[in-house]
């Protein structure tokens, strides 16, 4: 009955934290392709061909339902792997959804006309490839008309991050925030469009300002899976076994993981 939950590195930890919170019974695979991160500067096939390498080694494991809690993935891979490459008995899915639900309040089903949502100036930070490929408005404009995205490519920060570098961190946020702000001013809410972020989560929302409703992905995340495995309780895979997997060096990678959630993670060789 395990679930894959698929990184390029490490900021699917959040996610996964999230998860085992909501779904304290439900096993857990985590894979993070550490030896290729980061993904956000990597072109369309390249990442494509990383991530289905990664997915079926969790299918591997059991595990019929995976998480793409790497909005890179999610943004330059996912609809090419619904469209021509998931089989029937499995699933695939992204990190969009829950962002793209709460920010248009209606259901991920809902397939009525694009309306006007109560949110008109959002400001969308994310890896280079997730904002080039526009994944994020497109999904949007099905569903909602007359909202101003504008999208800040934050360079570096994810590399930051994964070092534990977290005062570099600091500043680029706040660097890559005073960009937004000088094309959008004044957004009125904010999407952290990287399953690292929520770790720099205040520093964002110091720097937009209280008045800017910031939106993580990780308790939505959580919340949209429980949701649909109720829906679809036949997903849930035949593996019984929660593990943390990597393509990198597993001490390195454990020493890292372990101080990114403040808690102890050990990794093993995918």
């Amino acid at each position: 009955m395990a679930v894959g939950i698929f990184d390029s590195g490490l900021g699917g930890l959040t996610v996964l934290d999230a998860v085992a919170e909501r779904l304290p019974d439900v096993p857990l695979v985590y894979f993070g392709d550490s030896a290729h991160a980061p993904y956000g500067v990597r072109d369309a096939d390249d990442i494509f061909n990383l991530t289905t390498a990664a997915v079926e080694r969790l299918w591997d494991e059991g595990c019929n339902l995976v998480i793409l809690a790497c909005n890179t993935a999610s943004a330059a891979a996912l609809r090419r792997m619904q469209e021509s490459w998931i089989p029937s008995d499995k699933r695939v899915l992204g990190v969009f959804v829950p962002l793209i639900e709460a920010l248009t309040e209606r259901q991920w089903g809902d397939n009525s006309p694009p309306r006007e949502v109560a949110v008109k100036h959002v400001a969308l930070f994310a890896t280079p490839a997730t904002v080039s490929s526009r994944a994020f408005q497109r999904e949007l404009a099905f569903r909602a008309i007359g909202v101003d995205v504008e999208a800040q490519a934050c360079g570096g920060v994810v590399d930051a991050i994964e070092d534990g570098d977290m005062i570099l961190a600091d500043a680029l946020v706040r660097s890559h925030v005073d960009a937004l702000k000088r094309k959008m001013p004044v957004p009125e809410a904010a999407i952290l469009g990287c399953t690292h972020y929520p770790l720099m989560q205040q520093v964002f929302q110091d720097a937009l300002g209280a008045d800017v409703n910031v939106y993580s992905q990780a308790s939505l995340v959580a919340e949209s899976l429980a949701d649909y495995l109720d829906r679809h309780p036949n997903m849930l895979g035949s593996g019984t076994r929660s593990c943390f997997l990597t393509t990198g060096d597993p001490a390195r990678v454990s020493t890292r993981a372990t101080q990114f959630l403040r808690r102890k993670i050990e990794f093993e060789a995918a």
